[in-house]
């Protein structure tokens, strides 16, 4: 494996930011790699991997004053369902809490159904065959079988929380988890990001002992007992290529250094428009015309150093385990969705933070904390011209505040801050134009559509050997290690003898058509 960073993992890493104090990078939370089986069927405990559960896993605060509405308690979602349940309730009311429970008895298999899909290679039948069982309908119900579960996939986000809930503060917290993939839940095909919840009471999202890095850490200790060499800070400059216009190969790569390194198989694990440009003139029609939608940035990222928790009022330390969802209102985030659009930054930022110290030591110094701030919908170009590095700073205020207003003192509990801006994100991680899932997470680009229909296969039609993988292609971003193991499984299914000798069959069957046409 070559990697061009001198530090391992990309947005699944982490760093010693200030002395003492290891930061994340990119992801902090892992959420899908955990319902993937990865893990246990790479068996990386052995490898020194191991995960505090971050229980609860999300956290919503109770309106400030002056906010509309009632001021209420706050909502605290843990594994315990009969827990969580409780806590809407004292929110929410009871009807709420009871309409909960019913919506994770129905969404857990749904989402148990994405978590398959999700681990399958993106052809539309075998999606169909994952989802079909859990739409067919209930006995005495109308014989439309898929029609129920087909509406709600379809459907939006915030049409499926209207459905089912009365209280804006839980459909808020919801929709702010949901959001996290990218769309606002408003849009067609968002409502299984909100169902993903359901799962969460069975294996709630982790974060690494030592920091997010602790994941690729591990991979790469596996990889070493396999036989496998990992080189940094040496990447991929281009492909070698060989064989006639008909059956082109690949045949290895270059390095930044000159390094040749032959192999008969390249696995692209980088922006499918990376693998692009490494292909160069070689790159067949397939890949040379991708050009899939990348969007106007995704994210800013505050990474804090603090003499202090955050301390939301009528919450306790079970508040700092997981996700704190910092949002009360989904107008909230049709306004910051709003400005994104504008190509302007959001009037009213919605953070949501991540303070994982509070249960790892390891992360920072006695009477210290590192505290992860997530501010979605910033745009990479501004519509106004303003670059960045200019306004890093205010933007980073502005959105420290956000916190602030929930959480009052945490602005002055800050003494280091580490601003990641959509730029300083393409520029420190080569996620370009600052997606962090490489290429929008819309209806439009996933499944069989992502990264494009003709690349949806993890191969690359028209130059052998070479497949792709990573957040550019099928289930898409996050940390899952779906993708690279189903692209693993076709390689390895490509490389049986049978499957070998069809392909040479099939290109000498293709030469021979070639030179009889030509004359």
């Amino acid at each position: 494996m070559v990697e061009s960073d001198e530090v391992l993992g990309g947005a699944v890493s982490t760093v010693e930011r200030w002395p003492g104090v290891r930061v994340d990078r990119g992801s902090s939370a892992h959420v899908i790699i955990r319902h993937s089986g990865v893990v246990e069927e790479l068996e990386l405990e052995r490898f020194g991997l191991r995960y505090v559960d971050c229980d609860p896993w999300g956290f919503a605060p109770a309106p400030v004053p002056g906010d509309p509405g009632p001021d209420g308690r706050p909502l605290v979602f843990s594994v315990d369902l009969d827990a969580t349940c409780a806590s809407i309730a004292a929110a929410c009311g009871d009807a709420d809490a009871a309409a909960y429970r019913r919506f994770v008895e129905v969404w857990g298999p749904r989402s148990a159904a994405v978590v398959k899909a999700f681990g399958d290679r993106p052809a539309m039948t075998r999606l169909v065959r994952h989802l079909w069982p859990v739409g067919a309908p209930r006995r005495g119900q109308p014989r439309t079988p898929g029609g129920e579960i087909a509406t709600d996939f379809l459907g939006s986000g915030d049409a499926l929380l209207d459905r089912w809930f009365t209280s804006e503060r839980l459909k808020a917290a919801l929709a702010w988890f949901g959001a996290q993939s990218g769309p606002p839940m408003s849009e067609p095909g968002t409502a299984a990001m909100v169902g993903w919840v359901a799962l969460l009471h069975d294996v709630p999202p982790g974060h690494p002992v030592g920091g997010s890095g602790g994941l690729t850490q591990a991979l790469a200790a596996r990889l070493a007992s396999d036989g496998g060499r990992v080189t940094l800070g040496d990447g991929a400059a281009r492909l070698l290529v060989d064989g006639p216009p008909e059956d082109r190969r690949v045949t290895g790569v270059q390095t930044v250094s000159g390094r040749r390194i032959t192999a008969p198989v390249v696995v692209a694990a980088c922006h499918v428009l990376a693998t692009k440009a490494l292909a160069g003139d070689d790159a067949p029609p397939a890949l040379a015309e991708a050009d899939p939608p990348l969007g106007n940035g995704f994210g800013l990222v505050l990474r804090a150093q603090t003499d202090a928790l955050p301390s939301y009022p009528g919450a306790g330390e079970e508040a700092l385990q997981g996700l704190q969802l910092l949002c009360t209102d989904r107008a909230q985030l049709a306004r910051a969705h709003g400005d994104w659009l504008a190509g302007e930054l959001p009037r009213e930022p919605v953070p949501l933070a991540m303070s994982f110290s509070a249960s790892d030591p390891t992360l920072a110094p006695a009477g210290q904390h590192v505290v992860t701030i997530w501010g979605q919908w910033y745009p990479y170009e501004l519509a106004d011209g303003s670059d960045w590095d200019d306004i890093a700073d205010r933007a980073a205020q502005q959105l420290i505040a956000a916190v602030d207003r929930y959480a009052p003192g945490f602005a002055d509990s800050v003494q280091r801050l580490y601003v990641q801006t959509p730029l300083k994100l393409e520029q420190e991680l080569s996620l370009l134009r600052g997606n962090v899932m490489h290429v929008e997470m819309s209806l439009a680009s996933m499944f069989a559509f992502r990264p494009t229909p003709a690349l949806s296969g993890h191969r690359v039609p028209g130059l052998g050997g070479l497949y792709l993988t990573g957040a550019s292609t099928h289930p898409g971003g996050g940390v899952s290690g779906n993708s690279g193991r189903t692209a693993a499984r076709v390689v390895l299914a490509d490389r049986r003898p049978a499957a070998r000798l069809r392909a040479e069959l099939t290109g000498r069957a293709g030469r021979l058509l070639s030179r009889r046409t030509s004359r």
